[in-house]
């Protein structure tokens, strides 16, 4: 009997977390497992497929945007992505990709997907290619000890009526940079409550004029002593020395725990205020991303520069975006549009993630193997692609 490809259903939520349980483990001891009775998770959207009635691969689809060029672009964030062992090797992802995938562009204008990824080398063959990570970073608290609060900024703890100043730090933080989350729509309930309790603290940096202009959310965690860790989930401002009174704050724990752990990404300014070199990457987890309709993730985002640029791309296993391509951007607008084939260069799908999410120039792309043919357009392609740095936030 051929397979089947479908979004799940209720009746296949035993099999579902079965086939979650074979991937990823049991869940930790006291944690109140997911029903079926469950009201349906907001912006969540589950496929599989089934040999006759057994599921043998699935994954799930998240709704949300992120900020590439100033703009929100609606993404479909892939988790969940599970082959039973037995099946493993026989291309039952493929026809689950293409599903989801397609399914997001025309319910939802989801022109790209992004995803985190313990085996890289599964999903280039998808086109998705490595354009950042989420990090996990060490500081010995003894090091933000040495930190003084600077004057002109105050701190103070959070309450639920903070939250719409949070979350304007964040969004001004965010849309200035390439891949954050926009911690907004379905999948991003706005509950202040819900948000100030999930932590042991919020902490606010507030400027002279009782203006939010940074936070830190913490969890002081059970031990003391020197083995024990303060974990840091966002730290976000928007001055130096918002950035300096934060991180005093974390470093008066200096004397009942031994580092500071943060979540971080990329090149993080708030590194720049500390006093020493300490900064521990002690987790790593990559972060990918595909386009999957081109004319669609150009459009989607402003552009900093007018150009008229084409090239190609080859290699395209879902073939979304195989074929010759003419990008004109006028007033910061986009259309890309096929093309008559011509000589220049030539993107396989992973260089087209890395140059739209402004990863990695063209000489770096060719050095890589992912981009080749005439290089009379590079130039122009860097350009018109101008980079910003690229941070992830949240995970999925």
């Amino acid at each position: 009997m051929p397979l089947t490809t479908r979004p799940l259903a209720r009746d296949d939520f035993d099999q579902s977390m079965a086939l979650i349980r074979e991937a990823f483990g049991d869940l930790p001891p006291g944690t109140t497992p997911p029903s079926a009775d469950d009201p349906p998770r907001p912006g969540y959207h589950a496929y599989g497929t089934f040999d006759d009635d057994h599921l043998v691969a699935r994954l799930a689809t998240r709704e949300y945007h992120s900020w590439f060029g100033g703009s929100a672009v609606p993404t479909g964030g892939i988790a969940g992505v599970v082959v039973t062992a037995e099946r493993r090797g026989e291309k039952m992802l493929d026809e689950l990709f293409r599903a989801a995938l397609d399914d997001g562009l025309r319910e939802r204008g989801e022109a790209v997907s992004t995803l985190f990824c313990t085996a890289p080398g599964i999903y280039r063959k998808f086109g998705y290619e490595v354009i950042s990570s989420y990090d996990t970073v060490e500081v010995p608290a003894a090091t933000l000890a040495r930190i003084t609060a600077p004057s002109g900024v105050r701190t103070r703890r959070a309450t639920p009526a903070d939250f719409d100043a949070l979350c304007e730090v964040y969004d001004a933080w965010a849309a200035a940079q390439n891949g954050p989350l926009t911690r907004r729509g379905p999948s991003f309930p706005a509950d202040a409550k819900a948000f100030i309790d999930a932590f042991t603290g919020v902490t606010l940096a507030v400027d002279d004029a009782g203006e939010v202009i940074g936070f830190a959310s913490w969890d002081r965690g059970q031990e003391t002593g020197d083995s024990a860790t303060l974990e840091v989930v966002d730290l976000l401002a928007l001055s130096g020395d918002a950035y300096g009174a934060l991180w005093h704050v974390l470093g008066s724990f200096g004397s009942v725990v031994g580092q500071v752990r943060l979540r971080t990404s990329g090149h993080d300014v708030a590194r720049l205020s500390l006093p020493s070199s300490h900064w521990k990457a002690v987790e790593r987890e990559p972060y990918m991303l595909r386009v999957h309709d081109l004319p669609g993730a150009f459009a989607g985002r402003d552009w900093p520069v007018d150009g008229d640029v084409t090239f190609s791309v080859s290699g395209d296993h879902l073939g979304t975006t195989n074929g010759a391509w003419r990008l004109v951007i006028e007033r910061g607008k986009a259309t890309c549009t096929p093309a008559a084939i011509a000589d220049g260069p030539v993107l396989t799908p992973g260089g087209l993630a890395l140059a739209w999410a402004g990863a990695q120039t063209c000489a770096n792309l060719r050095m890589a193997g992912h981009l080749s043919g005439g290089m009379e357009n590079d130039e122009a392609l860097d350009r018109v692609l101008a980079p910003r740095p690229i941070h992830i936030r949240d995970h999925f």
